[in-house]
């Protein structure tokens, strides 16, 4: 049974859902650019709502001011200073170590450490916070080299990659339960079938986690099965024959389709026009784009044109729950995407109940 409701939802629903979750299973989020007003904001709503212990990073008086400035509370937020911070020394000795394993040529220890995102990472990777959320004031490079640097990547996903979750109760067509999930929208720009395979894969697994049901999942193109016989369409239906047959060996709750068309996969009246005869096909819940382009260009519209709330994006194939969000990002997507990787990691922590090495 599905925990949203079949009817079209708002951004509020969705995040009261995940709300109610975090309220049983509270977590510690990391925000690596703590010197920012929309993110003291959202702390202060989340420490306001019972759900997350915020860690800002960033200069203590900075953040205290800039809080003050705004009447803004700062209680039960907690505040580090990275090159202050009692772990700082041991996280230097575990970059050090961290380098010398894996044979990267680094610089100076302490210089890398002394970097919120990097220390960020750190506290993630090791234990010291549930979750990762950074970006809204830096370059998204940046901001994935240190998570790629830093926190270990899982050995089934070939490429870590980006899901922006999508909602609009003013929107036609937003999935089976109002809310999207678009890949990926960050991070590859061309990826190949067995890329495109795991990113449905993944993604399907982090929607039937969210939704409570079984997730259904689009592999978009510009052709409904066979209509176009490109290369691009060819390469699209091949991932998710692939992805169709790992979901099956694997038992998953996912239901994988494609190559199919965007009105297609989420529109049910022209599935029936362009597919007469076929079995009536439930919405997708998720979206798989065939390149980088294609995925951000869709996105920004139905952001800016559209009007659609943006939460994410959430990095998927690392092996500790991190979100990136863009610099544009308001008070409520820096909220939102707080709430939905602390969610993320009450799931991380039923699987590792005791963390992993």
């Amino acid at each position: 049974m599905s925990h949203f409701s079949t009817e079209p939802v708002s951004g509020n629903s969705v995040t009261h859902y995940l709300l109610e979750q975090l309220r049983r299973h509270p977590k510690r989020v990391v925000f690596t650019e703590g010197e920012d007003i929309r993110v003291i904001r959202a702390a202060a709503r989340l420490v306001e709502a019972e759900v997350v212990a915020p860690i800002l990073l960033g200069n203590r008086e900075r953040i205290r001011a800039l809080a003050a400035e705004n009447s803004v509370s700062l209680k039960f937020v907690h505040i580090i200073d990275p090159p202050f911070a009692s772990d700082f020394k041991l996280f230097c000795q575990r970059v050090e170590n961290m380098a010398r394993y894996r044979t990267m040529q680094i610089g100076d220890p302490a210089e890398i450490v002394a970097r919120p995102h990097y220390f960020g990472a750190l506290m993630v990777q090791y234990g010291q916070a549930d979750a990762i959320v950074g970006g809204n004031q830096a370059l998204p490079a940046a901001y994935f080299r240190a998570l790629l640097h830093t926190i270990k990547p899982l050995p089934n996903v070939p490429k870590i990659f980006g899901v922006t979750v999508l909602t609009g109760a003013h929107l036609k067509h937003m999935g089976g339960s109002g809310i999207l999930f678009l890949a990926d929208c960050g991070l590859i720009p061309n990826p190949d079938v067995v890329e495109l395979a795991s990113i449905a894969i993944e993604t399907g697994k982090l929607a039937h986690h969210f939704l409570g049901r079984k997730a259904y999942v689009a592999m978009l193109s510009h052709s409904t099965k066979g209509s176009a016989a490109t290369p691009d369409a060819r390469r699209m239906a091949a991932a998710a024959s692939l992805a169709q047959d790992q979901a099956m060996k694997e038992f998953l709750e996912i239901s994988i389709e494609g190559e199919l068309q965007a009105d297609v996969a989420l529109d049910s009246e022209a599935a029936e026009t362009k597919l007469p005869g076929a079995e009536a096909r439930p919405t997708a819940d998720v979206l798989v784009f065939p390149n980088l382009d294609a995925a951000h260009i869709s996105l920004k519209l139905l952001q800016h044109v559209a009007g659609a709330q943006n939460y994410g994006q959430l990095i998927l194939g690392l092996s500790r729950p991190a979100a990136q969000v863009p610099r544009t990002a308001s008070v409520e997507t820096i909220f939102g995407t707080a709430a939905a990787i602390a969610v993320e990691a009450i799931k991380f922590h039923q699987l590792h109940p005791h963390g992993d090495d």
